[in-house]
């Protein structure tokens, strides 16, 4: 989790702009989840001109690198944060963590309801560039495997970290985009996130049990 092990994607320096941030905050970086092999000739052979530029012009003219990758990177980790969020919400011992999770899934969703469509906006395909691959606060199917097997307290600490982990970071990914992105709609959708995590992140730490399972 601490080498910085991204694809080769379009827009991969905008992503290590982003996840910079994060590196100077003490975040880990991006690794491969399965911590895969040496990557082969093919892998690392530069670039052709098409794969360059295979974001529409059209696209490249209305939306700054910062936007692409903070778009790109906020989709995948609340889509995966609603999965560990469904978990808690139908299986956390402590009920008031299961009704905030029924809470906080429901505004990520509405979240997604309004990246997807900015995506698109883009010109950027729907598709998960980040897949299978750790990323500061992403929720990792290694993630969902261990809370599936967790059970009482020990599933709703896992939670607890998880959700607060994804929380934390993307808010300050999210604070990134406010300030150098360059667009105006995904800037003022990265602050209703920045404000959202806010107000999640403090009611979160009030929840029982929360005390003790963060530090």
């Amino acid at each position: 989790m601490n080498r910085m092990n991204l694809p080769p994607l379009p827009h991969r320096a905008a992503v290590l702009g982003l996840l910079g941030v994060l590196v100077l905050t003490g975040a880990a970086g991006c690794s491969s989840a399965a911590d895969s092999g040496p990557r082969t000739a093919a892998d690392s052979a530069p670039r052709t001109a098409e794969a360059r530029t295979s974001t529409p012009p059209s696209a490249a003219k209305s939306a700054s690198a910062t936007d692409v990758g903070w778009v790109q990177l906020m989709t995948p980790m609340n889509q995966q944060a609603v999965k560990l969020l469904t978990l808690a919400a139908e299986r956390a011992d402590e009920p008031r963590l299961r009704a905030f999770a029924v809470r906080l899934r429901a505004d990520q969703e509405a979240e997604l309801d309004r990246l997807r469509p900015l995506l698109t906006r883009m010109g950027l395909p729907l598709t998960d560039v980040h897949a299978g691959h750790d990323m500061p606060g992403m929720v990792t199917e290694r993630d969902l495997t261990a809370a599936r097997a967790a059970e009482g307290p020990a599933f709703d600490r896992l939670v607890l970290a998880g959700i607060r982990d994804h929380l934390r970071q993307s808010a300050q990914v999210s604070r990134s985009e406010i300030t150098a992105g360059g667009r105006a709609d995904a800037r003022e959708l990265a602050r209703a996130l920045v404000t959202a995590r806010e107000t999640f992140l403090a009611e979160l730490a009030r929840l029982p049990g929360a005390e003790r399972a963060l530090g």
